[in-house]
């Protein structure tokens, strides 16, 4: 089975953001030593997928051998839920191009996460709280996603320190801890809680390479904590999203935000953007790699 961390400079995940990583972010992340990630919803469709996971493959092939060393390893995240109509294929397309990470949301699945396996790939899942985290278990996957209070996207109201304890305590796999972690003391921290790998969302969406727009980006540096809203009422999950494009989108739709929540999910992820409470670390829009440098530094003095 792969070993995820043989070629890490940091146990860093670069999160799977919808409609933010893509590409650019991803080959970049792992030529500098962090797991890169991106949602297959990225791709408008199966082929569009297949097209990214070929550049992102060709392009770490070739950085290796032009550099003589070993890129970091990619993940893809797959929503496995019955609304995910393209599950299967986007699952046959990790197998084909044995995609070293599969990361799953909204459903852990025996048979996916042993189709992984079959190729050496492994499984890690997102959980929010206890119940989620024993079927993951139960599922057999190699780790858990602690999406606790403070993260970007989709996230729980979970204290990491309680969380962590609790899940720790019958569960024996990997730990990847989430929430508002933005500098290398955090990963440090997370490590001596007990965490395997530190999940890193925010503080990269601001990176030259992402996907999000300019504005999204100059919006980051400009928000705070106080800034950031926790509710379902975007997408139907509680996540947290910036308060002043909730705002904005309202006033562009003349409508509350119940409109935009029965419009199609994409819609509200392209028009409410979606932060952490890292924000705060936020100071200017940056190539990935002065940020994962920077990380490596903090970290390093610790």
């Amino acid at each position: 089975m792969i070993d995820l961390k043989t070629n890490l400079s940091l146990p860093v995940i670069a999160a799977p953001m919808f409609l933010v990583s893509g590409v650019d972010l991803v080959v970049e992340a792992c030529k500098n030593g962090i797991i890169g990630t991106f949602p297959s919803l990225n791709g408008r469709s199966s082929e569009d997928f297949e097209n990214m996971l070929i550049q992102i493959t060709e392009e770490l092939a070739t950085f290796e051998k032009n550099h003589n060393r070993k890129a970091a390893p990619f993940g893809v995240n797959l929503i496995v839920h019955k609304t995910n109509k393209r599950i299967e294929k986007d699952l046959a397309l990790c197998v084909k191009y044995k995609v070293p990470l599969v990361i799953t949301s909204l459903g852990a699945v025996k048979d996916i996460v042993q189709t992984v396996h079959d190729y050496g790939g492994k499984v890690f899942h997102d959980i929010v709280k206890k119940r989620h985290a024993e079927k993951a278990a139960e599922a057999g996957v190699d780790g858990l996603i602690l999406v606790c209070a403070g993260a970007g996207g989709h996230a729980g109201t979970a204290n990491p320190f309680a969380l962590m304890t609790e899940i720790k305590s019958f569960y024996t796999g990997q730990i990847i801890l989430a929430g508002g972690i933005h500098n290398g003391k955090q990963i440090k921290a997370a490590e001596i809680l007990g965490a395997d790998y530190a999940y890193i969302g925010t503080h990269f969406i601001a990176s030259k390479e992402s996907m999000a727009s300019l504005e999204y980006k100059e919006m980051l540096i400009n928000s705070e904590i106080k800034d950031i809203t926790y509710t379902k009422d975007v997408s139907g999950i509680p996540g947290n999203f910036i308060k002043q494009s909730i705002e904005r989108a309202q006033k562009i739709e003349n409508e509350d935000i119940d409109f935009i929540n029965k419009s199609e999910n994409s819609k509200a992820w392209k028009d409410i953007w979606s932060a952490g409470q890292g924000v705060t670390a936020i100071k200017k829009i940056k190539p990935l790699k002065d940020i994962i440098q920077e990380l490596k530094t903090e970290y390093n003095a610790c």
